[in-house]
């Protein structure tokens, strides 16, 4: 498995917020165009559907739920990324995207995501 992470200038339930929050995917999500899921904010097995800047349309489900800290999920059935967040102090965590050994190619797109989730604290 591999791994990006930064730390966020944000209450560690703020950055859950915005990580859960579908309304929110196209803003940081640089592989996400739209969401489709029956609430605004998603949880425990889940499942939607994630439009790929491409264009289509791709099923998902939760997979992993750990309230306010981490969730994974698979899209179109297949292992995708983990998001995991963890309080550093009062005002900032920790925020870590894992993707599995087979998608090391994915890593920069977590990083992009990281930074804009980071610009949404300015």
């Amino acid at each position: 498995m591999f791994s990006s992470r930064a730390q966020i200038s944000a209450r560690s339930s703020t950055v859950w917020r915005w990580l859960t929050d579908t309304q929110l995917w196209p803003q940081w999500g640089p592989s996400v165009r739209a969401v489709e899921y029956p609430t605004r904010f998603i949880g425990p097995n889940g499942e939607g559907r994630v439009q790929a800047t491409a264009g289509f349309w791709l099923p998902f489900q939760i997979t992993h739920w750990e309230q306010g800290r981490a969730w994974s999920w698979r899209v179109a059935g297949v292992r995708a990324t983990g998001h995991r967040v963890r309080p550093v102090t009062h005002d900032s965590c920790e925020l870590t995207f894992t993707v599995p050994a087979w998608a090391p190619f994915y890593l920069p797109v977590c990083t992009i995501a990281i930074r804009r989730i980071s610009g949404l604290a300015r």
